[in-house]
């Protein structure tokens, strides 16, 4: 009877290797698409911004949403920040938007200005960023820079952070899974500044491994432990190479801050010691105005999302409705086209090691 049986199957599996802790700058810029910069605010400001955003996190709630037919709540509080309400990038119908967007479709309230202290952060973190974009190789897609720019120096600014995602972890069991960040006001290639306050976590990423190299080789897992007042820059490609998440942990190490509360602050309602304050700060590009995304046949926005599983990062346009309508979307997409779509400019792509 051994004839009449299937032969068992040759194909082995390739084993995962274990995760790899990428203990300091040099490590993270060698194995990801990522730069680490230690104590990149000075310290009272580092400590200030802190404290005004745990002061902040009071209003600040945990994102719900539907997934496979069951209603999911984000494991720790969020908010979401533009820089200005007026001028230039105070659109208000489009920011109202894109926040609804981030909220996974919720309507929410008006978004928060940048407090002064995430301010004047932001300004220190958007001369590292685009000093290190200066030296990174860039991709097609990319956001290539405003054209119409007349002020000196403006030609060398490709990134402003024009808005913020924050995120309070309130001791060591707040998380969030594997994910990569929904491209949909950011477009192709986005840079994303990550700025870590407050007690110690780990950053957690895991390649995503494309179809031609998954009978070779399996997805490496690495681990960066991010300090207080350190920042994390993600670069071009990273969300579409990369899932990213904050695991949980069986103990923190506590956070003693430098400088004690400003006297206007209210009572704090999280303990210091054991919270972490996150805020990425992002670039909303000009052409992805909302008004320019694509409706699905439920009427809603659609989402931009890299294909993953290929090296030729295509992108389409996906119905996300299902969010929140008790996970009943139409199932619409199509791929982007950026030319019939009239997106850009982009970047001349440079690999700058043979400049």
């Amino acid at each position: 009877m051994d004839v009449l049986r299937a032969p068992e199957s040759i194909k082995q599996s390739v084993p995962r290797p274990p995760p790899l802790t990428l203990a300091n700058a040099s490590m993270v810029a060698l194995y990801t698409p990522c730069t680490l910069h230690q104590s990149i605010l000075p310290p009272e400001l580092a400590c200030n911004l802190f404290y005004t955003m745990l002061d902040e996190a009071r209003h600040w709630s945990r994102n719900k949403w539907w997934l496979f037919d069951r209603l999911v709540e984000s494991p720790h509080r969020s908010a979401f920040y533009t820089r200005s309400a007026h001028g230039k990038d105070g659109d208000d119908e489009a920011w109202r938007k894109i926040t609804k967007a981030w909220y996974n479709g919720r309507d929410m309230d008006p978004p928060g200005v940048f407090p002064s202290a995430m301010e004047e952060a932001c300004k220190i973190i958007e001369t590292v960023v685009n000093a290190e974009i200066r030296k990174r190789q860039r991709y097609p897609l990319e956001w290539g820079g405003d054209p119409s720019a007349t002020e000196p120096g403006a030609k060398d600014v490709f990134w402003r952070a024009n808005f913020a995602a924050s995120n309070c972890y309130d001791g060591a069991k707040e998380t969030v899974g594997f994910h990569s960040d929904r491209l949909t006001s950011l477009g192709p290639y986005p840079t994303i500044a990550s700025l870590s306050l407050g007690t110690p976590r780990t950053f957690r990423l895991r390649e995503v491994i494309p179809i031609d190299q998954i009978d070779k080789r399996a997805a490496q897992t690495y681990n960066i432990p991010l300090p207080h007042n350190s920042l994390l820059i993600m670069h071009a490609s990273m969300q579409e190479r990369f899932k990213h998440s904050i695991p949980p942990q069986s103990a923190l190490d506590r956070f003693r801050p430098a400088f004690p509360p400003h006297p206007s602050l209210p009572a704090l309602s999280f303990d210091p010691a054991t919270c972490r304050i996150n805020i990425t700060f992002r670039f909303y590009r000009p052409d992805f105005h909302p008004d320019t995304i694509p409706r699905c046949k439920c009427g809603e926005m659609t989402t931009l999302r890299p294909d993953m599983k290929q090296r030729e990062f295509r992108y389409w346009w996906t119905c996300t409705a299902g969010d929140q309508n008790e996970g009943k979307g139409c199932g619409f997409w199509k791929v982007m086209d950026v030319r019939a779509e009239g997106r850009g400019p982009f970047a001349v792509v440079t690999d700058p090691n043979n400049s």
